[in-house]
């Protein structure tokens, strides 16, 4: 279960940190501007350099931190142990693309959270652990620089028969739609930071032939595929973990089309996205989960 955040306080896996806590946090670097990568060229012909491309690498985040039970060690060396094996769960560390999940929330904002990998818990004194203190060095590197909004947001778009042209009596189930490619289902997606969100994407069978597009940028998945009724494809679209999966274990990258986007993004704001299938059911589905994408806290 994901513990609730209260302000000045931090999440790492279970473990929360900050106000109110057995881990009071003092400094914290590493929530500004992330570190660049630029693109810089000397000036051939004279002094300076021409400006090139500016990008961003990963965002570390160093907290200076101290495990505080008086009077009880053992508590202690179990909240540094939870800390530790967050750090070193072989499902993350051992799996390229998986990540940990730093959470955090300040006065006036909502929690927020950062997508990477917990490289650092070291205790760096453990001349005071018999007492209950034990101060920690904890750093995490972020795989991108945003900030993402910690609530999920949902679409969920069926392929019903209704709003679609309907079907011809008499019905013989299952209800599919036979090879005609039906008009496009719509539905609005919000992303309410200031930066594109990476959605996650699932598309639940029976249907052949599924497409999503994004009307406003123009971009499309299309997967020339059949899935079978409860069979169903996640799609994942965030930078360093973009696949398309189905049941969890089958790779379908090959039945994507040339004109397909993997770095498929929803602008800040209200957009629509468009999708539509080939032999559907009234349970097909396509489901979208985001979080909101933001510069800065």
């Amino acid at each position: 279960m994901i513990p609730e955040l209260a302000e000045w306080q931090f999440a790492l896996g279970d473990v929360v940190l900050g106000a109110g806590t057995d881990i009071p946090v003092g400094n914290v670097e590493g929530l500004g501007t992330a570190e660049a990568r630029t693109q810089d060229a000397d000036n051939p012909a004279g002094d300076g350099v021409f400006p090139g491309v500016d990008l961003y690498g990963a965002r570390t985040v160093r907290l200076e931190a101290g495990i505080r039970t008086p009077a009880a060690p053992d508590r202690a060396l179990d909240l540094l142990a939870r800390l530790q094996q967050t750090a070193t769960d072989p499902a993350v560390r051992l799996t390229p693309g998986a990540m940990n999940v730093l959470r955090m929330r300040w006065p006036g904002r909502p929690a927020r959270r950062l997508y990477g990998r917990l490289r650092r818990v070291e205790a760096t004194s453990t001349a005071t652990a018999v007492s209950g203190w034990i101060p920690l060095d904890l750093e995490f590197v972020a795989a991108d620089p945003l900030f993402y909004a910690d609530d999920t947001s949902t679409l969920t778009l069926p392929l019903s028969a209704g709003g679609l042209g309907g079907l011809r009596a008499p019905l013989v189930a299952p209800l599919t739609t036979g090879v005609a490619i039906p008009h496009e289902r719509r539905g609005w997606v919000t992303n309410g930071g200031d930066r594109p969100a990476w959605p996650s994407l699932r598309i639940t069978g029976p249907c052949t032939h599924p497409r999503i597009r994004h009307a406003e940028t123009g971009q499309v998945i299309e997967l020339a595929v059949a899935l079978q009724t409860g069979e169903h494809i996640d799609i994942e679209t965030r930078p360093g973990t973009r696949w398309v999966l189905k049941d969890g274990a089958h790779n379908l990258a090959p039945a994507l089309s040339a004109a397909s986007r993997l770095d498929f993004a929803l602008p800040p704001g209200t957009s629509e996205l468009w999708w539509t299938a080939r032999n559907y059911t009234n349970s097909t589905r396509l489901r979208v989960t985001w979080h909101a994408a933001h510069a800065a806290l």
